[in-house]
C-alpha cells in the first residue's frame, strides 16, 4: 500500500487540462492499486499564503525557542511538510503561467522547502532529506512547445526549475507527462492530448 499525494495548481476548474488529466491518472490508478490511499490538495481553489517576514523568523529560529506569534507563523508550513513527508509518491498538475509554474505552486514549493526539514546544511553544502526512492509524476499543459535542441528550449524555465528544487530536497525520480501545443491549433491540440493519455496509461502501468 502507498500513499499518494495529489496535488493540482490551476485555478481553472473544468476547462482545465491539467486537471483533467491528473484525474485521468488517479482514477485509473485506483482501478488497479485499490489498496492505495490518495491524499489531494487543491492549490489553484484554495492557495496557500505566500511566506512573510514572520514565517522567515520562525523557519530560521530553533523550534524550542519560538514565541507563540512564531509558532503561529510557521505552523502551516510543518502541516504541510507533514503531509508532504508522509506520502510515498507525488502526482503534480501544473499549468505552464509565462513559461513556468503558477505562482500557488512557487508559494507552496516555499512552505515546504525548509531548511532542517526537507533539507539541510553541512560542511558539503546542501544535502535533500527527503528518501529518494519516492517518485514524481507531474502533469503539465503548455500553450506552445518548447522541443529540445531548439531555439524556444530556452523558454523553459518549467521542467527545468522543477527538476531543480525538486532534486535539490532529495527527489530525483521525476517523470514528466507534457500536454503542449494546446493553443496551436486544433489538429496539434488533439494530437498533443492524445500523447499525454497514452503517456498517463504507461504510466499507470509501469510507474
Amino acid at each position: 500500500m502507498a500513499n499518494i499525494l495529489h496535488i493540482d495548481s490551476s485555478p481553472r476548474g473544468e476547462r482545465s487540462v491539467s486537471r483533467a488529466l491528473t484525474d485521468e491518472f488517479i482514477t485509473s490508478w485506483k482501478d488497479t492499486h485499490s489498496g492505495d490511499t490518495v491524499s489531494y490538495r487543491d492549490l489553484g481553489h484554495h492557495p496557500v499564503p505566500h511566506v512573510d517576514e514572520s514565517w522567515i523568523a520562525a523557519a530560521f529560529t530553533p523550534p524550542d525557542t519560538h514565541t507563540p506569534e512564531l509558532a503561529e507563523a510557521i505552523k502551516l508550513s510543518d502541516s504541510l511538510i507533514d503531509e508532504f513527508l508522509a506520502a510515498d509518491r507525488y502526482i503534480f498538475g501544473i499549468p505552464m503561467y509565462n513559461l513556468n509554474i503558477p505562482s500557488t505552486f512557487k508559494a507552496y514549493i516555499d512552505q515546504i522547502v525548509r531548511v532542517g526539514r526537507t533539507f539541510a546544511i553541512d560542511a558539503n553544502g546542501y544535502k535533500g532529506l527527503v528518501d529518494s526512492s519516492k517518485k514524481v509524476l507531474i502533469i503539465t499543459s503548455r500553450g506552445g512547445t518548447f522541443p529540445p535542441g531548439t531555439p524556444f528550449a530556452a523558454y523553459d524555465y518549467q521542467e527545468p526549475y522543477l527538476r531543480a528544487i525538486l532534486g535539490f530536497i532529495g527527489l530525483t525520480d521525476v517523470t514528466f507527462i507534457h500536454a503542449d501545443s494546446l493553443n496551436l491549433g486544433d489538429d496539434a491540440r488533439q494530437q498533443s492530448l492524445a500523447a499525454a493519455k497514452d503517456a498517463i496509461a504507461q504510466a499507470v502501468a509501469n510507474w
